[in-house]
């Protein structure tokens, strides 16, 4: 019930700025739009391997979307900033883990950003060009498990990016730095297959793929479903290390006498 208050509270703050919100949503799909129109442009003189046209079209609009599930989430899910103000002491100190509480508060804005920002985006990109949705029930079920999936990735990410900032007086680089690994690893502007061999290496060995290239594999038609252990694993060695990243978190904070 604690975590649910948590989140739904998240999820109310937000309604708040559902007008500024509007912006972002037209930023984004404007974005979106000429990525696709790159890609039309390209499909006239090339095929485009077996998405084609239509299917790459596709691609970007999913992937666009998707970003507000897996890549845009609080920096830090906000503990950069608890530490300069002291409050992370505080943080600590609460009768709940600082993982599960920062992660439910930050699963109500996942939440409020997937109904007012990743539905509406999809949607104006369905009828601007003429998109075609997965057929079977149990497809969609395999992607919101992958979405899920993602956007957990996500959460543990920067909370092991927020629990740097023990360490480090300046830990926006590594929140910048995670966002290019997902616009090169995460198959956001190109799919990873289209990478040089080496490169696609690398993003294999890391949880990228599976933030935005699995789950739009999938609503493509194109992946299989055995991805979902690729996600399942990383799932759970990120919780470990965010579990780990906590202990030490606590001592550090100890002995500066926090």
């Amino acid at each position: 019930m604690l975590y649910f208050t948590l989140a739904s509270k998240a999820y109310a703050r937000n309604l708040q700025y559902r007008g500024a919100h509007m912006v972002h949503n037209i930023a984004s799909a404007m974005f979106g739009f000429m990525y696709a129109c790159i890609w039309i442009g390209l499909g006239a003189d090339h095929a485009l391997g077996e998405y084609g046209t239509q299917g790459m079209v596709g691609y970007i609009a999913f992937t666009q979307a998707a970003l507000w599930i897996s890549s845009f989430i609080t920096n830090g899910l906000g503990i950069p900033q608890a530490v300069r103000t002291g409050h992370i002491s505080l943080d600590l100190m609460r009768p709940v883990h600082l993982f599960s509480h920062l992660m439910a508060k930050e699963w109500g804005q996942i939440a409020y950003q997937f109904i007012y920002k990743s539905i509406p985006i999809y949607v104006v990109y369905y009828f601007a060009f003429s998109l075609e949705l997965p057929g079977k029930a149990s497809d969609l079920l395999f992607v919101a498990l992958a979405l899920a999936g993602a956007a957990y990735l996500s959460i543990c990410i920067n909370y092991l990016i927020g629990a740097s900032a023990l360490w480090t007086t300046e830990s926006s680089w590594l929140y910048w730095g995670n966002h290019a690994m997902i616009n090169l690893l995460a198959g956001f502007f190109i799919p990873i297959e289209w990478l040089p061999g080496w490169l696609q290496t690398a993003a294999w060995w890391s949880p990228y793929p599976y933030l935005l290239y699995v789950p739009t594999r999938l609503y493509l038609g194109f992946g299989n479903v055995s991805y979902l252990w690729g996600t399942l694993f990383w799932c759970v060695l990120l919780t470990l290390a965010c579990l780990l990243a906590t202990g030490f978190l606590r001592r550090k904070v100890e002995v500066q006498g926090g």
